[in-house]
């Protein structure tokens, strides 16, 4: 791990390889599991907000989902996250015509009918944040229904970091990801005879 401003990065950002495989894993991360995605405090009046645009997106079990439990929910230890269908889909979860789970959220943004484009939990996976009080942890998240997207980043030659960098950009600034981007050619650099 090594720190860069006020977060924590793990090696395995610069040094796992990933690029999302929809056609192999269909979306599996937005209905696999057993918590919604973390959603960070700003977002939840968002979700409020754009909610009535959405309506026109979701599937009705989302709807129904979100009538009943509300438009995010609260686990034991007081985080927020995205609402589940039967605690498993995410309320927000809708499906091509190829049955491959897309956010509906996501499409609303793509449509230019809402600005906020999808949680950023969301965005950035398969990195994780954890927020501390004096710092943010950044660690890869490795989950064995993302294995065809390693073999792909793999494949095409694609780290983590560069996968997701709008999204670590959204999330900490182009300037945090400049840094990141001049530490992981110095580590390439280093490693090179």
């Amino acid at each position: 791990m090594f720190q860069l401003d006020k977060t924590i990065v793990s090696e395995e950002v610069l040094e796992k390889e990933f690029v999302c495989n929809l056609n192999a894993c269909k979306g599996a991360c937005c209905v696999n599991g057993d918590a919604g995605a973390p959603l960070e405090k700003e977002e939840l009046e968002i979700l409020h907000e754009i909610l009535p645009v959405l309506k026109s997106y979701l599937r009705k079990e989302g709807l129904q989902a979100i009538e009943e439990q509300g438009a995010y929910t609260t686990n034991e230890l007081g985080e927020h996250e995205t609402t589940l269908i039967d605690g498993a889909d995410c309320a927000y979860v809708i499906y091509d015509d190829k049955n491959v789970a897309l956010c509906g959220i996501e499409e609303a943004y793509n449509q230019g009918e809402i600005s906020f484009k999808k949680p950023v939990s969301c965005h950035l996976y398969p990195i994780r944040i954890k927020q501390y009080s004096q710092f943010a942890a950044v660690n890869y998240d490795k989950w064995e229904i993302c294995d065809d997207a390693c073999s792909l980043g793999k494949e095409l030659g694609v780290p983590v970091y560069k996968f997701v960098k709008q999204a670590l950009v959204r999330k900490f600034g182009e300037k945090w990801y400049t840094e990141l981007e001049k530490i992981a050619e110095e580590r390439n650099n280093s490693k090179q005879p």
